[in-house]
Formats: structure tokens, sequence, C-alpha cells
């Protein structure tokens, strides 16, 4: 490989001796130049290790390949998996994804669907930050672009691909009855439509098995659920508060410090005799089979989230084609594991 540095395409061009569209062409689409054409530029990107600006081939484009995503907190490990699926996909179609984070802060997501509208993307996957979300910029951006509203339903008529928590609660309610004592409901911040969802099926489920719901707010607008789940627990465990030995969290992180806090009072979590508490969550946090014991829980489906927004999203962009049923509501599956 020769030393010689190449910057930008036009000094390829220079040294390389083949002009500048042709490369750029080739850039494009290596197909939609000659056999020969294309073994001479690739023998000369080889021998002088040049790469291009894709970033920049692709914003000089009239029609982007670059896909906007964006999510509420990037280290939530439900929103990390869900990227890093749709990150793949997007890879594997020619696609460029660019992700962007909210951090929690309806300033952030509205200075982002901003940014989103700069890199002029051909359409975007989005998790709204939910109640405190930047609603009319997001509706109006999905009117403007094709964009993909993920796990945070917004009531509008926005394009969604989501969990079904009246059926995953719902599974969850009937097993936890069947297995033993009826759970009560150890609630979410009310920060999006998830956790009103899934509030309204827990009442649901256990009246329709029969049995008085108990709803347990966390009062708190913050996303640090397993703090939340932790101090919650404290206090409900400290004064003898629970109506029943089984307690279903709204979330995996929230049954996470429920846990944390059953060890520092000494109960013991898990099934059978020796045990004071069942305790299961939903979602299937990458880290629920690692507590201790570890969370029975409802899995949500990464996989099919993931790729329905994209091949729902790539339809609209390459076929102009919106799926008559806007709403895609997928299920969980139940996951048995030792805490309850």
């Amino acid at each position: 490989m020769e030393e010689q540095k190449i910057r930008n395409m036009e000094e390829f061009s220079a040294v390389s001796g083949i002009s500048r569209p042709t490369i750029s062409k080739y850039f494009n689409d290596p197909s939609s130049v000659r056999r020969s054409t294309r073994e001479r530029i690739e023998e000369a990107i080889a021998r002088y290790g040049y790469r291009p600006n894709l970033f920049a081939i692709n914003q000089n484009r009239k029609l982007t390949r670059n896909i906007g995503i964006l999510v509420p907190h990037i280290v939530d490990p439900f929103y990390a998996e869900i990227v890093r699926q749709i990150e793949t996909r997007c890879i594997e179609a020619g696609y460029w994804a660019i992700v962007l984070c909210s951090h929690g802060d309806t300033e952030r997501e509205l200075s982002a669907i901003e940014m989103l509208y700069s890199l002029r993307i051909a359409g975007a996957v989005i998790a709204p930050l939910g109640d405190s979300s930047a609603s009319d910029r997001i509706h109006q951006l999905a009117a403007d672009i094709p964009t993909v509203i993920f796990d945070n339903h917004m009531n509008g008529d926005e394009i969604f691909v989501g969990t079904d928590n009246f059926q995953t609660v719902g599974l969850m309610v009937d097993y936890l009855c069947r297995s033993g004592e009826p759970p009560c409901f150890l609630d979410m911040p009310a920060v999006n439509t998830n956790a009103r969802e899934r509030r309204e099926a827990y009442v649901r489920a256990m009246e329709e098995q029969g049995f008085q719901p108990h709803v347990f707010p966390v009062e708190s607008t913050r996303w640090d659920f397993e703090e939340l789940g932790y101090d919650a627990g404290l206090r409900l465990l400290s004064a003898h508060g629970l109506p029943t030995n089984t307690v279903l969290c709204a979330n995996d992180r929230i049954a996470i410090g429920l846990i944390a806090a059953a060890f520092e009072k000494g109960l013991r979590v898990g099934r059978g005799a020796a045990t004071a508490l069942r305790v299961a969550g939903h979602d299937d946090h990458p880290m629920a089979r690692f507590t201790a014991p570890g969370l029975t829980t409802v899995a949500q489906d990464y996989v099919s989230i993931a790729e329905n927004s994209v091949d729902t999203l790539f339809g609209m962009i390459e076929n102009g084609v919106r799926p008559s049923n806007p709403l895609r509501r997928l299920e969980g599956k139940l996951i048995l594991r030792a805490s309850a």
C-alpha cells in the first residue's frame, strides 16, 4: 500500500487517473460501473488504502440512506438491545443508522428531532419519552418523514410497534394466581402509556380472576427504576404493608430493586415453604436471570419489535407503502425462574 495519504475523493481521482464522477458512481453502487472500471478502482483502493467519507456521500444524495433512531435512555438494556437489533438490520439493508438519545429530557428530545431534520434522514424509528415528550414535533416529524414509533404509543395515527401489555400482564397474573397467592402490583412511574396500560391490565386481569386488585403507586417521574423499586420495597416491607406474599412489578427494573430491599430486610424471595415473598416482573431485562433468585418475568420479543419496526419503515421509504393497520402489538412469553 502506498504511504501517500488520500484525504478526499478528488485526490483519489487524481492519483488513480479515474474520473471523479465515475468514482462517485462506484461508491454509490459498484455494479453501476463496467467490470474493468470496477477492477481498476478496487486496485487503486487497495494500493492507496483509500476509504471515502460515506456519511458525506450519503448527505449529497437527493434521498439519503440515513435512518434516525431516537430513544429515551441508551443505557437502559431494553433500549440498548432494540437499538442493536435495528442498527444491525439497517446495515444489512444498506442504510446508515444514526442513534440519538434524549436522556429523559424534553428539551433534549426536541433538539434530537431537529438534528434528525438537519441530517435529511430517509426515515426514523423513535421511542418517545412519554408524557413529557415533544408530542407535537414528533407528530410533525411522522407527517413529514417515514416514521415508526416503538415501545410507547402516542395515541395518534402514527405507525406503532410494541408489546401487547394486556396480553403479557394478563398472562403473568393468571400464572401467579394459579401457582400461589394472587399478586399485588408495584407500579412504575407514570412516565408513558406502558405504565398506564400495565396498571390497567393488572386491574382487569385480577377482576377477571375474581380477586381484589391492590396497586401500590410509585410517585415519581424519574427513570432510575431500580432505586425506586428498592425505596418502595423498604417502605412496604418495613410497614408490613403488603396484603399478599406475591408482588407483580410493572417492570423488571422495579422488581430488581424490590428483591434488593427484601434481601436487606432478611426476607427470602422465591417459591416454597421457606420463602417469605414471591416477586415477578415484566420485560425480561438482560440481568433478570442473574438476580438472586432469578426473576420470573414476561419477555418482550426484542427481535420481533426491531424486525417489524425496520421492515415497516423500509416499506414506507422504498415503496411508499403505509400499513393498513397502523398498530402492531406483539405477544410476550412467560419466563419462569426461581423468584416466583
